[in-house]
């Protein structure tokens, strides 16, 4: 497990890195516009957040443990997720698309956020999200033959990818530090909160999803995968594995 310095070095030298070429011209089909633009404009609104209440939480945290560098890790993650949202609305200007100020989805997410300021909470949040960010922008990338917008999108991925190592490793450190019946009633908590958001995320996006050719069958798949490399691996070895099964199995994890 990585420490928070560690990430505070990562995060300022990936941010040096420069993967698009904005001397590209952005070209879309009329087909791939219809298919890709209310997702694109609704992601770019999600990764435009300050992270205000993300950043209490984590500086609240980061008091409890004495780790002064995890709160300045987390702002830079925060920068990332905005540079995210920069270079899309950015495309979405270069091909002449408004940038919309509100969108079911993204008010649902915020509202459910603001709502809880525990770390634990946040951190579990943003594993999913991130997740189901991975399929989406693979999925955009595939949707389009515009090689600007495949840039950012594997920018993007690039960066996320780090940005789930970054929040596991924090998951695990929280759960690991609760008793065996807290353990259990959290991974209850965390599979219901994970398959509820991505049948959320599907039926937002779901036009997107299948113009980048993932039907709903690949889609539950891919994120099933995803949830055993993030959160089922945190399950506890004691006896109360047995119970813990039983939803996986109605999950048909």
């Amino acid at each position: 497990m990585h420490n928070s310095l560690y990430w505070i070095n990562y995060f300022t030298q990936n941010l040096k890195n420069k993967r698009i070429d904005w001397s590209i011209k952005p070209v879309l089909t009329q087909t791939e516009r219809v298919n890709i633009l209310k997702s694109l404009q609704a992601w770019q609104l999600g990764e435009t957040s300050e992270g205000n209440n993300l950043i209490n939480a984590a500086t609240k945290h980061a008091k409890q443990l004495n780790d002064r560098h995890y709160t300045p890790a987390i702002k830079l993650f925060i920068t990332e997720e905005q540079k995210h949202g920069n270079n899309l609305g950015k495309y979405l200007d270069l091909i002449g698309e408004e940038r919309i100020k509100k969108d079911w989805g993204d008010s649902l997410f915020r509202k459910i956020r603001g709502l809880n300021t525990h770390m634990e909470f946040w951190t579990i949040a943003v594993i999913t999200v991130e997740s189901t960010a991975q399929i989406f922008y693979q999925c955009l990338k595939d949707a389009t033959e515009c090689k600007l917008l495949k840039q950012i999108c594997t920018d993007i991925l690039i960066d996320e990818a780090a940005h789930i190592t970054f929040q596991t490793e924090r998951l695990s450190l929280l759960y690991n530090h609760k008793n065996g019946f807290m353990r259990f009633t959290s991974y209850y908590f965390y599979t219901c909160f994970y398959f509820s958001t991505l049948l959320v995320v599907w039926f937002a996006h779901r036009k997107l999803f299948k113009a980048g050719h993932v039907n709903f069958t690949k889609y539950w798949i891919k994120m099933k995968a995803k949830f055993k490399k993030t959160i089922k691996k945190l399950k506890s070895e004691k006896p109360i594995a047995f119970k813990i099964r039983n939803i996986e199995e109605v999950l048909g994890i």
